[in-house]
């Protein structure tokens, strides 16, 4: 005969415990950044030459545990890493409908224009971005809210397009891809495009053989790029906001827990997913901090 007073305990001690795992998961795992390193040489890199990227992505300001305040300390936080590049992967927006007491875009796009790095700052757009822009959504169409905001602070939107710079590491190439689920948040009509990425138009705008650095918003286009891209940088996945033991749950990828999260290698080609600083939809995370990445090549 079971002991009753032991099965209460023992109930009691389960419940204690999600509740101690659900405040962890919403009060304080979402709202403590770290620095996530990462040190390689991708394929045709050049010797001895080393290049600092810092990686910024899913913001998404105005959800729960992302104020404008915070998004001045995660400047702070970047700036002190010192990159020669700072890449912001998307999703600035919060994952859902506005709401009257949202953050105007001017006051998190002035947060991000001080945001110091030696060969500049530079963007992509992401999904959130495009998703929750009535007019862009309407008119199937840019320039979303978004992209003017940066760009009216000084930080470049790249859009299936790249751009050449010279660093310390010698010339390199930066392209950045277009969403590749900007129109998916109304039911698509047929025909109609899910995203605005041409990756043909991408590539065709490197006209050397500096190497390549690709910023993408969802990491999925990494299947189908060629080696000529050094390293693909990407978001989205928030390394699937739950993540037990090294697996994600929910993935919000066609190719799963494949491209979660983190350094993957395919074919001799880099692949670094960030985790990302918000939330989306469901506001925590568990075993997928948020993070500042930071990239040294070479």
């Amino acid at each position: 005969m079971l002991d009753r007073r032991r099965v209460f305990q023992t109930l009691a001690g389960l419940f204690l415990s999600a509740v101690g795992m659900g405040g962890y998961a919403y009060a304080w795992e979402p709202t403590h950044q770290g620095v996530t390193r990462y040190r390689l040489k991708p394929a045709g890199w050049p010797e001895a030459k080393t290049l600092r990227l810092a990686v910024v992505s899913d913001l998404h300001v105005g959800g729960p545990h992302m104020p404008v305040s915070r998004v001045r300390e995660i400047v702070d936080q970047t700036n002190r890493l010192r990159p020669d590049l700072t890449l912001l992967l998307g999703d600035f927006i919060a994952s859902r409908d506005k709401r009257p007491g949202d953050p105007p875009n001017a006051v998190w796009a002035a947060e991000l224009a001080r945001l110091e790095a030696t060969n500049g700052r530079f963007a992509v757009l992401g999904n959130h971005d495009w998703w929750h822009d009535d007019r862009a959504q309407r008119e199937l169409r840019g320039p979303t809210e978004a992209r003017l905001a940066l760009e009216a602070a000084g930080i470049p939107v790249l859009e299936n397009e790249a751009v050449r710079l010279e660093t310390a590491a010698g010339p390199l190439w930066l392209a950045g891809l277009g969403d590749q689920e900007a129109f998916a948040y109304r039911r698509p009509r047929r025909g109609q495009r899910r995203g605005i990425d041409d990756l043909a138009a991408t590539l065709a705008a490197i006209t050397d053989d500096a190497p390549s650095i690709l910023m993408a918003h969802e990491p999925d286009i990494f299947a189908r790029l060629p080696a000529r891209i050094a390293l693909t940088l990407a978001g989205h996945t928030h390394g699937g906001q739950v993540r037990i033991l090294g697996w994600s749950p929910i993935v919000p990828s066609r190719y799963g827990n494949r491209y979660a999260y983190g350094h993957v290698v395919e074919k001799g080609r880099d692949l670094i997913v960030s985790a990302g600083l918000g939330t989306s939809k469901l506001p925590f995370r568990f075993g997928a901090p948020p993070e500042i990445v930071l990239v040294e090549l070479g």
